[in-house]
């Protein structure tokens, strides 16, 4: 057990070491030693994270690190979700938190880690700080893409000791978008979608965000692919003139639904100048679950499935299905 657990924080980096033979030394006498070294990881608040063993009261303040550690396995360590937690339907009855609460509320529940996101780090450095202070490790993790997503996977697995089952969450998900894609690869004509992500201002996804890989891999092309991200985000102000000039290309036209953009079907339709697209004519508009689409989390391959059976409901219903039925 002590050799899988050199051999994991190894693998973590995807890199091949030479090993030397006063390596080997080392590892044959923490073999028989019974000693586990120290694993190390960097969030993305650049903290150097050291630890010997996982991490078993956790606090979570962002819904996808709830999510992720229901999916390996960990309800019983979660002692603290984020006041939006909902999903899975257990998580919505543990105690909820907030960064707007005052730290002594943390500190009753004596987590050993309390798991963030960039935006908290920024927005409320005093609770982090007393946390810290207090001797409470704070983690900040939040993917941007889909391969810091498998990285992010990995490191939640290594904070919990959870390392075997998170590289198998990335197998199985890797599994299954790759037979989806090779599915979509040779659809021809391909649907073309514009992906709202906010109706403000006509926003919508840059290249590498999650929700265009959700698209792209259900075999949907993104006519949006020349939109220009906004303050180093994911996010684009693409504006209406620019919309409207490929009005007659938009098959169907996709928005994602939840907090971050809480518009309805009618609302589009009724948007000024929306009659002239071709997808408003058609009448081929639909709401998609943000959790499912933006969220690094393994609903991603439903997210995927969802827009798949509106792009291209006979592969998708007859033969996708078929298979998840198996």
């Amino acid at each position: 057990m002590q050799s899988r657990c050199i051999i994991r924080h190894i693998s973590l980096n995807y890199k091949t070491f030479y090993i030397s033979g006063m390596i080997f030394l080392f590892l044959f006498l923490f073999l028989f030693s019974g000693v586990c070294p120290a694993l190390t990881l960097t969030d993305d608040h650049q903290r150097r994270i050291v630890f010997d063993t996982p991490y078993k009261r956790i606090i979570s303040l962002y819904g996808a690190h709830t999510e992720n550690l229901y999916s390996l396995g960990l309800e019983n360590q979660i002692v603290g979700v984020s006041s939006n937690d909902n999903f899975p339907l257990n998580a919505s009855r543990k105690q909820k938190f907030s960064y707007h609460d005052d730290p002594e509320k943390f500190l009753a529940f004596s987590p050993d880690l309390v798991l963030i996101r960039p935006m908290i780090d920024n927005g409320y450095p005093q609770l982090i700080q007393r946390l810290e202070k207090s001797g409470i490790i704070v983690v900040s993790l939040q993917p941007s893409n889909i391969e810091e997503m498998y990285e992010y996977w990995l490191k939640l697995g290594m904070l919990t000791g959870k390392t075997e089952l998170a590289e198998k969450m990335i197998r199985e998900f890797k599994d299954k978008t790759n037979r989806i894609s090779s599915l979509t690869r040779h659809i021809h004509p391909k649907k073309k979608v514009y992906f709202e992500a906010i109706h403000a201002k006509m926003k919508t996804f840059t290249t590498g965000a999650m929700p265009l890989f959700v698209l792209e891999t259900a075999g949907g092309v993104n006519i949006a692919s020349d939109a220009v991200s906004s303050r180093d985000t994911n996010i684009a102000i693409y504006g209406k003139e620019k919309l409207l000039s490929k009005a007659l290309e938009i098959d169907v036209f996709l928005a994602q639904s939840g907090i971050m953009n809480s518009v309805s079907i009618q609302e589009i339709k009724n948007e000024p100048g929306f009659n002239i697209i071709k997808a408003i004519k058609d009448n081929q508009v639909y709401l998609i679950d943000e959790n499912i689409i933006s969220r690094p989390v393994p609903r991603l391959y439903e997210g995927i499935v969802t827009i798949g059976k509106i792009l291209y409901p006979d592969i998708f219903i007859k033969e996708i299905l078929n298979k998840d039925m198996k």
